[in-house]
């Protein structure tokens, strides 16, 4: 079969794994391509977040991989969080009042504030006191630009370790290789741990949405 690179989307690249863990035999490129995207997707369910698929520093009118999220308001508030971080940028906010209310483009500074640090936006009076959003559901909708232009160092060892632990089948906890068999301690000793390892689970909840 030939070898063809993990989707664009994928968190690394095979050259990146096997560069990594020192591999120079192709005889698992296959295997390794299909778990390189695998666990990118594993990756991000897990994190809430897609790291790179809408990162874009491009502009007005020439932006893509724009991200649209829409938010349901179901009680008095003032501030959403948007599911993908870190901001890059946003194009627009946009509000309704009812379902059948048609939204409303809100002005920057005016209308909303973004921060950054929390990758928020705060509703606002043109004085900049706070004012709650509308509620109902779909009351706001956000068109933005996030995430990473590349897979950060930290979470990328950490996706290259959790390859490695598919790869090697240390998720079982008893293998049998040659007539030998061999017990893998338990992947975690954290309280609701899904099962990742300790030393990987401590990456990925860096960037997890919670």
């Amino acid at each position: 079969m030939a070898y063809t690179e993990p989707s664009t989307n994928a968190l690394i690249t095979l050259s990146d794994y096997k560069t990594a863990e020192g591999i120079q035999s192709t005889k698992d490129d296959t295997k390794l391509e299909l778990l390189i995207d695998s666990v990118t997707q594993l990756v991000k369910t897990y994190c809430g977040s897609s790291i790179t698929d809408f990162y874009s520093t491009a502009t007005l009118p020439s932006y893509n991989n724009i991200k649209t999220e829409t938010i349901s308001i179901n009680w008095a508030t003032n501030i959403v969080q948007l599911t993908e971080c870190p901001i890059v940028l946003v194009h627009s906010v946009r509000e309704r009042d009812s379902l059948s209310s048609s939204y409303k483009t809100l002005v920057a500074n005016t209308d909303y504030y973004i921060e950054t640090g929390t990758d928020s936006i705060y509703r606002v009076t043109s004085s900049g006191t706070a004012q709650n959003w509308e509620t109902g559901p779909g009351a706001v909708e956000v068109n933005y630009n996030a995430g990473y232009a590349d897979c950060p160092s930290d979470l990328k060892l950490a996706v290259i370790d959790l390859i490695t632990y598919y790869h090697k089948d240390e998720h079982k906890a008893r293998q049998t290789i040659a007539g030998a068999s061999i017990q893998n301690q338990s992947s975690s000793s954290q309280r609701n741990n899904v099962a990742f390892p300790d030393h990987i689970k401590r990456v990925l909840d860096l960037y997890k949405n919670f």
